[in-house]
């Protein structure tokens, strides 16, 4: 297979699943790790794609916001490895804010499990899970009011002042992209500052973050890594990466897609969203 052959398939690979791994393309086009990354690099070149730690994924301009349906099948493995290893964070009878996201959408399910809880959110798909699935676990959940953008949350001055004068244990957050230097980010400005009004609600902030998500900076930031509690993130995040994060952040979790069971792993189908379609 020529350069331009093997670069074209891993466009349309990265284009299918919003990001592919180098192991996976070296087995896909049976080549070399170092004939993959001199083929990512031509696309890099190129500007349709971005390298990221371990892998690659489609380019994003700082402001680009996919929908809920366009992200929610991306790394859904790693989404519900960290949705199971972030629920083990909390204790039945407190108070959370989740924000939206896909990531937060898988964390749902799991939530919905825990007694007495009281769930803050303002996200319409994770609401709509916890309605579904809560019913035996006598749960209050609050879902702010607000202006719906693409990704399902709910943002503008009518959601800030749902959450305003409201006292979480936790916020558990998905974020758009984490960086050393911009920290948390999203490349929408209202989600951003709805995030930031949960984040002055609660006492601890818990990220929520596949290891794509490191390196990515959208348009408007949220908090710096250091505001971070925990993070929570997955085994595809490099020894540096890990290291970074630690560096900044009091605690890192790791989650391991390999002590999920066959029916924890499973995710919970989403209408709408193909098998392809996602922080």
């Amino acid at each position: 297979m020529l350069a331009a052959q093997r670069q074209r398939r891993i466009l349309a690979e990265v284009s299918r699943a919003g990001g592919v791994r180098v192991s996976m393309l070296t087995k896909l086009l049976g080549v070399s790790d170092m004939t993959i990354r001199r083929d990512i690099q031509a696309l890099v070149s190129r500007g349709v794609v971005q390298k990221v730690h371990g892998g690659v994924i489609i380019e994003p301009a700082s402001s680009d916001e996919p929908g809920f349906e366009a992200k929610v099948g991306r790394e859904r493995a790693a989404k519900e490895a960290i949705a199971a290893a972030a629920a083990r964070l909390v204790r039945p009878g407190t108070a959370v804010a989740v924000s939206a996201g896909t990531t937060t959408h898988a964390l749902a399910s799991r939530l919905a499990e825990i007694p007495d809880l009281t769930v803050l959110t303002n996200s319409l798909r994770v609401a709509e899970v916890l309605h579904e699935r809560s019913d035996r676990a006598h749960q209050t959940v609050i879902l702010t009011g607000g202006v719906r953008t693409p990704s399902d949350a709910l943002v503008g001055p009518l959601a800030v002042a749902a959450v305003r004068d409201l006292h979480a244990d936790m916020v558990l957050m998905g974020v758009h992209g984490m960086d050393l230097d911009a920290g948390f980010t999203t490349p929408n400005i209202m989600e951003a500052e709805m995030n930031r009004a949960m984040i002055a609600s609660a006492h601890r902030l818990i990220v929520l973050a596949d290891h794509t998500k490191w390196g990515v900076v959208g348009l408007s930031g949220i908090a710096a890594l250091a505001d971070a509690a925990v993070v929570v993130s997955d085994s595809g995040l490099t020894a540096d990466v890990r290291e970074t994060i630690a560096s900044q952040v009091p605690e890192l979790i790791i989650a391991d897609e390999a002590e999920l069971t066959a029916e924890e792993a499973e995710p919970e189908p989403v209408a709408g969203a193909d098998d392809d379609g996602a922080a």
